[in-house]
């Protein structure tokens, strides 16, 4: 498939969403989930203990725990244990609050990689005002295959570094669904250097041909604030129905705060959800598109955009994190969600995407690289409506299994 071809599909994807929400209105009737007759693995464990049944939808209980501890492969090679941990919960009304998140996923192994993320999303009462958090710590080593597309797979080297983030915001209502605020972001790339066994010799600066935070043995740090405005119509991020999630963040990293070098960046993100039909069991379609550059030329290169490093990490199901790098990215997936049983214990999807980094030398986008697969879900909480998510997803010389707990998106 030549470029131009694909360029054109990717146009179509982005089209998609757009067009889908101009043609439907925003449905209000997703604000209050109703759990009659639905079953998850808590009422699947009491029966097999002969316990009473969980009331239904009336319950009023304060908080929704979700925990999944799984094995699975972690970047730079090897397997880790790590324990999902994600607690929903309301802060207002029920009617007019969005359902608050809060996720921990710590990870280890037995050779001294482990990583200790904590993401939340706080949601006060009648939305008044939304709390964003993103703090984590990791200790691990992660391949990079340099700047653009067209690299083979065996061509990439492996960077060890720590890594402590710290983002904060603090969004206010301006009308319903719309929001705005500011935020703080930091980032704290420790003791960077090249530990791929294989290329010893090779520098970071070298194999990226990058000069800005490739410097072996050395740090890179970037603090700043940031403008954040969001759009959302979804009551629940941890597995949205039918609505519209739109977010714009610039964020400048300023001297004067610690960054070695200035430097801004902006990240675009939209999401269309769709319902296929009415009622009954979950049959929908879910568009995902986002594009995010860096502006000037002192962008540290863990910082410039890159597949799987998105805000969530999850784009790119399919694809090795950090495979595609640049100044820029451009990024866009649909998936087919559909209930399996009436009582939406099970189901499925079907998921494909692509994504396209710019060259280093033109910084067009000369390469798109697509990706698909599908996986399995279990509801674990109906209160909550928080999925087991088995995921494969296969790209060129690569496919995966990916383990969570929540939505990709």
């Amino acid at each position: 498939m030549n470029v131009m071809v694909k360029v054109f599909i990717a146009q179509g994807f982005c089209f998609i969403p757009f067009l889908l929400f101009a043609q439907s209105p925003l449905d209000k009737t997703h604000l209050n989930f109703d759990t009659t007759g639905k079953k998850d693995l808590i009422d699947f464990a009491r029966s097999l203990f002969h316990e009473k049944p969980r009331p239904a939808s009336t319950e009023k209980k304060k908080i929704y725990f979700s925990i999944l501890p799984v094995s699975t492969a972690i970047p730079g090679g090897g397997t880790a244990v790590f324990t999902s941990t994600t607690a929903g919960f309301y802060l207002g009304d029920r009617s007019t609050t969005y359902i608050s998140s809060v996720s921990f996923t710590p990870y280890f192994n037995l050779k001294g990689r482990y990583g200790l993320p904590i993401r939340s999303n706080i949601w006060l009462n009648n939305n008044n005002w939304l709390i964003e958090g993103d703090t984590r710590f990791l200790v691990y080593p992660q391949y990079t295959w340099g700047l653009g597309g067209g690299q083979p797979q065996g061509d990439r080297l492996l960077v060890e570094y720590n890594y402590v983030r710290f983002y904060q915001a603090v969004l206010k209502k301006v009308t319903s669904y719309f929001f705005s605020g500011i935020g703080y972001n930091l980032d704290y790339y420790i003791d960077i250097e090249n530990n791929d066994t294989n290329t010893p010799s090779n520098s970071i600066a070298n194999f990226t041909h990058y000069p800005f935070g490739t410097a072996s043995g050395k740090n890179s740090f970037s603090s700043g604030p940031s403008v954040v405005l969001l759009y959302d119509t979804r009551k629940n991020s941890l597995n949205p129905i039918p609505g519209v999630y739109a977010n714009f963040i610039y964020r400048y990293n300023a001297e004067v705060l610690g960054t070695t070098e200035p430097w801004q960046s902006i990240y675009a993100d939209f999401r269309k959800y769709v319902a296929l039909t009415d009622n009954g069991p979950k049959n929908m379609l879910a568009f995902w598109t986002y594009y995010w550059t860096v502006l000037g030329t002192a962008a540290p290169y863990l910082e410039l955009p890159a597949i799987g490093m998105d805000p969530y990490n999850r784009s790119g199901r399919g694809i090795q994190q950090n495979r595609y790098r640049g100044k820029r990215l451009i990024y866009f997936e649909s998936e087919y969600r559909r209930d399996i049983t009436q009582n939406g214990l099970l189901g499925f999807v079907l998921f494909a995407n692509i994504n396209s980094a710019a060259q280093s030398q033109t910084n067009r986008f000369d390469y798109w690289n697509p990706a698909g697969g599908g996986g399995l879900r279990i509801k674990f909480n109906k209160k909550s409506d928080t999925n087991i998510c088995i995921d494969y997803g296969v790209s060129k010389d690569f496919s995966t299994i990916i383990v969570g707990l929540g939505e990709a998106f």
